[in-house]
Formats: structure tokens, sequence, C-alpha cells
């Protein structure tokens, strides 16, 4: 029942160090690494380094959802940013578009998307074309869907369409129920039992089950 933890050992004088010691360091050669301090990339010529760049604006519609990280939101710096921030929110606001900006981040430039949630300016993180997977190889089989099933199958989407995702069912419960088996472990008490998924006999057929759901 103890406690694990990682220590850092330099390889050379084959002891642990202190975070103060480490540093950063770029591996040139297996036998050659060029030391680079924090403020070394901080001071770098990049419009980006210190401010976001826009770079352009355009319709969010056409923007593949693949493209778009998670959200960041974004806080003027000041009274003297507090203009320009206004000013860029509302424009934002009012047209069908976004902004397309660069920023640094982690080391290194990225690309980035701005808009509008509830009056704040969003930054979302973007994947550039090259950082994203060909999925050609995870293609099915080729197989022949009818006009039926595809109708069926639209009619089962009518019956499961939502206006929001604001129900109890989408919740995230993950921490209550972990706090229920730690609480019944505290007091020596049998952990709850998870729910079993319903395994079907046999697999079904798709237009008989989108049928049944429909009815």
């Amino acid at each position: 029942m103890g406690r694990v933890r990682v220590r850092k050992v330099c390889e050379v004088e084959d002891r642990e160090v202190s975070q103060s010691e480490i540093g950063k360091g770029y591996q040139l050669t297996k036998d050659q690494v060029i030391p680079i301090t924090d403020d070394e990339p901080a001071n770098m010529p990049l419009p980006t380094a210190k401010a976001i760049e826009i770079r352009a604006f355009v319709p969010l519609k056409p923007i593949d959802p693949i493209q778009i990280g998670e959200g960041y939101y974004l806080q003027p710096s000041g009274q003297v940013a507090a203009k320009p921030y206004k000013l860029l929110r509302q424009a934002l606001g009012r047209s069908s578009k976004v902004a397309i900006a660069k920023y640094a981040w982690s080391g290194r430039e990225r690309l980035g998307l701005l808009r509008v949630r509830d009056d704040v300016i969003l930054l979302h993180a973007m994947r550039r074309p090259d950082e994203i997977s060909d999925p050609t190889e995870l293609l099915p089989p080729p197989v022949e869907v009818s006009d039926d099933e595809i109708e069926g199958a639209l009619a089962l989407m009518d019956t499961m369409t939502r206006d929001d995702l604001n129900d109890a069912e989408f919740r995230d419960t993950y921490t209550e129920d972990l706090a229920q088996i730690i609480e019944a472990k505290r007091e020596d008490r049998e952990l709850p039992e998870a729910p079993q998924p319903e395994q079907p006999a046999a697999v079904l057929d798709l237009m008989a089950a989108l049928n049944e759901s429909v009815a």
C-alpha cells in the first residue's frame, strides 16, 4: 500500500536531480544536445509570441468539425485591450463568420478559430490538414443499402431528435458513481453493482429493429 513516485535521474551522473537543475534542449545528434533556455523561445521574432494574430475571416459552416479542438475563453488584458476586444466581439457577433488566427502555445505556433459565445470571445485550437489522419483504410467492405433501410433509419432518428442536450441523461455521473465506491469501501460495504447491458441472443435484422423502435 505504498505510494509510487516518479523520480528524475540524470543518466550521466546517476543521481536524482531537482526541477531547478532540469532544462530544455534540442537533440542535434545522438551525442550532442543544444541547450535551450526558457527565455529564448519567448524572445523569438514571431508576431504570435505574445499576441493572437488574426489572419482571415471565414464562414464557420465549411470548416470540418474534426479540425476544431478544445476551446478557451479569452479575456482582454487591461483597459487598452478592452475596446478592440469589444469591437471584435460585436463584429463577429453580427456577422456569420469566424476569425482564423495564429498564436503561440506550448512552444510552437498554432492555428486557432475565434468565435463569440455569451458575449465572450472563444479561442478553439485548430488542427491543420496534415495533422488529420486519412480514414480510407478504416472503411467497411462494400455493402448494399436499400432506400427502405435508409428511410427506416431516418424515421428512427426523428424519434430520437432533441432540441438540446440539457436532459439529465447527458449529465456526467462518473464522479458521483466513484464517490459511492469510495464510500462503500470506507464503510466496508459491498460495492454497488454496475448495470449490465442487454446482450441480444442473436444479431437482429436491421430493418426489423428499426421498425420495432419506430413503433
